[in-house]
Formats: structure tokens, sequence, C-alpha cells
């Protein structure tokens, strides 16, 4: 399963572990049960376990996703990955992540936006609508990167070494990387991004996130959404 973004980016499944009835039967454990096949049973009690905030069990569900996108989109998607701690009650602690090396590869694909916004005025870190003057803006964003590029492929055809040489480039490269996580690591990112003060760009892929959710997940994706609203 497979998710376009952007103009250069995707989000890709790359494996998973559990079902629905995984995060019923972990809950019933304590009491020393199992079932094997889904019910309303089982759907009232993850709506119980969401209701009152018991979050262990919707941990045993985990996602493995290849992703590409920005850098300046992966800064901020870094911030639910700090401060990991294996004996927090945390959202942040289950998560799984390798990036692609500049020291190894050279870097070739940049984000260019189709759409230049204005700053907000009520919100030093949003924007809101967009520029009158997007012609020129999008000349100078292309000088501006037509620089860079040939800065970075002199170094590179010098012998500078990849390492040193990319950091030239501005962050709008492209970087790929491996994100596992536990659906409740997941659904904190997707309730944090996936709303108005959110860089659209980061939005993006947390709409696709909550998608390829409830297409795996569907019965306790969907009383996450129910619960939290």
């Amino acid at each position: 399963m497979i998710k376009k973004i952007l103009d250069k980016g995707f989000i890709e499944v790359v494996d998973k572990m559990g079902t629905d009835l995984t995060v019923a039967n972990s809950a019933r454990v304590s009491f020393g049960k199992r079932k094997e096949k889904f019910d309303d049973n089982d759907r009232k009690l993850i709506k119980f376990l969401a209701k009152n905030k018991h979050w262990s069990p919707f941990r045993h569900l985990m996602v493995q996703f290849h992703i590409k996108a920005p850098e300046f989109v992966m800064r901020q998607w870094y911030k639910h990955v700090v401060g990991i701690e294996t004996t927090s009650n945390s959202a942040v602690k289950d998560h799984a992540w390798n990036e692609i090396s500049g020291r190894y590869v050279p870097v070739s694909d940049f984000y260019v936006p189709e759409n230049w916004r204005k700053q907000s005025l009520d919100n030093k870190q949003a924007s809101e609508g967009s520029i009158a003057d997007q012609k020129k803006a999008g000349e100078i964003f292309n000088h501006a990167m037509e620089n860079f590029l040939n800065a970075y492929k002199e170094l590179l055809d010098l012998g500078v070494a990849k390492e040193q040489a990319r950091m030239i480039l501005p962050l709008n490269q492209y970087t790929e990387v491996y994100w596992t996580a536990s659906f409740q690591a997941i659904m904190n990112f997707i309730d944090l991004r996936d709303e108005d003060t959110a860089q659209w760009e980061i939005r993006q892929y947390a709409v696709a996130i909550k998608e390829i959710m409830l297409e795996i997940y569907p019965e306790t994706t969907g009383i996450w959404f129910e619960v939290k609203t």
C-alpha cells in the first residue's frame, strides 16, 4: 500500500503486526481469555479501553512505513521520536527510526511548492492564504535552487566528500526513512499533525496515514476517532 504525497514524496506500508482483534485479546489476557473472531463485544471493549485511556493494548499493533518527505517535514516528525524511554508511558516511546544517509547517497530530489502562502498575522509560526505575486516567488526560489544545486555538483566534482558537500543543500531536499511505531504512537502523530495549526506539508502526510490506518485497522481506528471527537 503506497500513497503519493506532495510532488515527489510518498508513504508506503512495508509491514504490519496485529489486527483489530489483537487489541481486544491483549486486554482480555488479564482474565486468561482469548477470542478467534472479532464481533461487537470486541468493538465495545476497544471503545471502553479508549474512553478510559487504557493505552497499553493499543501498543500491540505495529506498522512499518517507508516515507519520502522533505527534510523540513521530517524535522517536525522527529519530535515524535525524541525522548524515547522504555519505561515511559508516553505515546512516543514505541518507535524505531532509520534514515537514508547523505554521506553515502548523493541528494537528488527537492520539494517545489505549487503555492506560496502568506505569513499569518496572528500566529508567528503559521501561514494563511496565498501571496499575490506567485510568479515572482517562484522565480526567486528557482534561482536559489539552481545556485545550490550547481554548487553541490561542483563540490562533488572537485572530490569533496558527500558528507561535507551536502552542507550547502536547503531544507526542501527529500529524505527517506523507515518508521516503525505502535498504533498509539501513530495515532498521536495524526492527532497532532492533522489539525488546522499544523504546517500544510506535514498535514498531507498525517492525512495519508489516517487513511492507511482506517484501511488496515478499520475498527480500532474508527473507534479511536469516535472517542476523540
